[in-house]
């Protein structure tokens, strides 16, 4: 569960994410990739592993859509490498240290593309890797500052990814509340520092005192989204990926452990020990909320862009609180598809009033907001 988890957050909400490619999209990014058109590719694939940020990265101009675009088809490529069943460490690391080559070296690329082809994966996902050349080739397109700000945090969290694909081979077991923080860091606060960065390079409204101030908060931004995704994916993330990300002391703590976080005869016991973590998923989106009313108004696109993730991070918060439905086998928390629709008529018109934004973030804390005619 990656940045690119992290950026993709509302997928999950309104239409599933990693969908295999119906055959329509598929014939086209076929002719994409046999025409080396990088445009139509990434265009392309985009919506095939993420749909609903291809809604949020229409809204974000010129260089800023592309690079943020492009930032989040290289972090959705290591995520694969990193969530691939059955390969070992050693092979993920060279993996890694192809990507992170392919910057510079065409040979790494050629590599890279060499190396996943054999890789397990969700249809829409091994399509992207397969065809990572293309990616790379947009990139370069940007300008060197903007790419250079991308390769700064895709190497960051790319490197922490290895380390703890190294650090637990056998499957993602967080021990500290410590160690989950770090693991945050990574794959989600990275994500915040880049957005920030591209914000200020491309945003005339954001200068150097307003960056200063959003880069206070910026990293409680991301990863007050990627803990709510945690929080809700518990039961998914152990039976599908293999990954356990609440930390062992918490459980233990409680009288229960990581090899029992979905025993129904511990579901009391196994709640009782998200509480530090809830806690700490509502007091970074308190901060994450601030930091969207600190982006100047003018910045209307940028502003969106952060919203909407937020709006439905409040609401799954406020839901899952009340329930146990992520420690059950196959369970997990969801808003229902009314209220996302719902919030994504309502964001749009309020994003530019920061006390309209605060009104609604307050309304979505308490209980449900569905609009009659969504």
């Amino acid at each position: 569960m990656t940045g690119a988890t992290f950026l993709s957050y509302v997928s999950g909400h309104l239409i599933p994410d990693s969908m295999s490619l119906p055959p329509d999209l598929h014939a086209s990014i076929t002719a994409a990739v046999a025409a080396r058109d990088a445009d139509r590719f990434c265009a392309l694939i985009l919506p095939a592993v993420s749909r609903t940020f291809a809604l949020g990265i229409k809204v974000l101009p010129g260089h800023l859509g592309q690079a943020v675009l492009d930032a989040y088809l290289l972090c959705r490529i290591a995520d694969t490498i990193e969530d691939a069943p059955g390969i070992a460490p050693d092979a993920k690391g060279v993996l890694f240290r192809d990507v992170l080559a392919g910057f510079d070296d065409p040979a790494a690329i050629t590599r890279l593309v060499a190396g996943v082809q054999a890789l397990p994966g969700e249809p829409a996902h091994l399509m992207l890797v397969h065809h990572a050349d293309l990616v790379y080739a947009h990139f370069a397109e940007l300008p060197a500052k903007t790419r250079e700000v991308v390769r700064t945090w895709v190497t960051e969290m790319v490197v922490g990814m290895d380390k703890f694909v190294h650090r637990y081979p056998d499957g993602i077991r967080i021990q500290t509340l410590d160690e989950y923080k770090e693991y945050c860091y990574y794959v989600a606060g990275t994500v915040g520092y880049m957005l920030t960065d591209l914000w200020f390079e491309h945003a005339p409204s954001i200068g150097r005192a307003r960056y200063e101030v959003l880069r206070e908060r910026c990293r409680a931004f991301a990863e007050a989204l990627q803990t709510v995704n945690i929080l809700k994916d518990v039961a998914v993330d152990a039976e599908k990926e293999n990954s356990i990300y609440v930390p062992e002391e918490l459980l233990r703590a409680h009288g229960s452990t990581q090899g029992h976080i979905l025993a129904p005869d511990l579901l009391a016991t196994n709640r009782e020990a998200l509480g530090r973590l809830i806690d700490l998923a509502w007091h970074d989106l308190d901060e994450a909320r601030r930091y969207l009313l600190d982006i100047p108004r003018r910045a209307v696109s940028i502003r969106l862009f952060c919203l909407l993730p937020l709006l439905f991070a409040y609401a799954t918060m406020r839901d899952l609180v009340q329930s146990t439905a992520m420690l059950v086998p196959g369970g997990t928390v969801k808003i229902s598809r009314r209220e996302v629709k719902s919030l994504l008529m309502a964001g749009p018109m309020l994003v530019m009033s920061n006390a309209g934004v605060r009104r609604l973030v307050e309304r979505v804390r308490r209980r449900s907001f569905e609009l009659a005619f969504a």
